[in-house]
């Protein structure tokens, strides 16, 4: 039986460094978002699908939205251009004020609306490098300074790697897992203990390869280590929901972290033949994933597809010394 993550069509991000580029090409004022309740007080909020040229299966990144008579706990905050949109979504689930919000990773599709909550006086959760990434962020493909944010979306409260940050609210425990550098450096997994429902973030994908961005962090190793990490937290019934795209199981997981290795290996076996990194790619080192690997070869991201972008990305990563 295929897993959910051979047989889901959820596409793959394009390889982007900056708020403003996250947001090109999507058409903002078609995005209409609706909220699916998966447990009595916790909904998963999506923007309606086939406008986002980043994200053809949503608009941007799933938001979570735990609520209740002690407030409201956000996962995510979306484009900032749909802000409007998103609290008023989150206003039909519930009229309690929203009193926090934790970021799973630094990309535009999941932050930029951080200024927008911020100035509501919405108390902000994440990882000290996501408020660093924020305030000095890498400079785009290009070589031009990346656009500077709005501070009010900067995260207030921060935190590194260690045991979970917990919230007791609402009935429930929500933690806030760090992540080893995968994704990004500043990943984070939010788990609600009583709804046995874990958000992941985007270290784990649907659909293509991987996206490790190296600019803001993003290592081989430490996505292989979420990988593990989340096969020790979650309970074979646990929902692992990604940033984007099919709700999974832990036993999903599975094929995904072979993948990874499976393509490691065969980049570092070319590496030690001495092939350089446009000999590697042109090796296909994906080629038997690709044809069970839904947009493997489809997706494109920064004028490669997403297979050539995941072996360029292992190949700088493995030839320059693993982070």
């Amino acid at each position: 039986m295929k897993s959910a993550w051979q047989l889901s069509a959820v596409a793959f991000a394009a390889a982007v460094l900056s708020v403003s580029v996250w947001a090109q090409g999507t058409d903002f004022s078609k995005i209409e978002f609706t909220a699916k309740q998966i447990a009595p007080n916790l909904y998963m909020v999506s923007g309606s699908p086939n406008i986002d040229v980043n994200h053809p299966d949503a608009a941007g990144g799933l938001v979570g939205v735990l609520a209740g008579p002690d407030g409201i706990f956000m996962v995510d905050a979306q484009y900032a251009q749909v802000s409007d949109k998103l609290l008023a979504t989150i206003k039909k689930i519930s009229s309690e004020p929203i009193r926090f919000m934790a970021n799973t990773h630094i990309h535009g599709d999941h932050t930029a609306g951080n200024p927008f909550f911020g100035k509501m006086g919405i108390v902000i959760f994440a990882r000290e490098e996501l408020r660093e990434q924020m305030i000095h962020p890498p400079r785009l493909a290009n070589g031009n300074p990346a656009p500077a944010r709005d501070p009010a979306g900067y995260p207030v409260v921060t935190y590194g790697m260690g045991a979970p940050v917990k919230f007791h609210m609402n009935g429930e425990v929500i933690d806030l897992i760090p992540v080893r550098a995968a994704h990004t450096s500043g990943d984070t997994m939010i788990r609600f203990e009583n709804a046995n429902v874990i958000m992941i973030g985007d270290f784990y994908r649907n659909f293509g390869y991987p996206f490790i961005d190296r600019a803001n962090g993003g290592t081989l190793n430490g996505m292989l280590e979420g990988c593990d990490q989340l096969m020790k937290i979650a309970g074979p019934d646990t929902t692992l929901i990604p940033g984007h795209g099919t709700w999974i199981k832990r036993s999903d997981l599975v094929p995904y972290a072979e993948m990874i290795k499976s393509v490691r290996d065969k980049v570092k076996q070319l590496i030690a033949q001495g092939k350089t990194e446009k000999e590697v790619v042109a090796a296909k080192p994906t080629a038997s994933w690709d044809a069970k690997t839904p947009g493997g070869l489809g997706a494109a991201g920064a004028g490669m597809t997403s297979a050539d972008r995941f072996v360029s990305e292992v190949y700088q990563e493995l030839k320059g010394g693993a982070k």
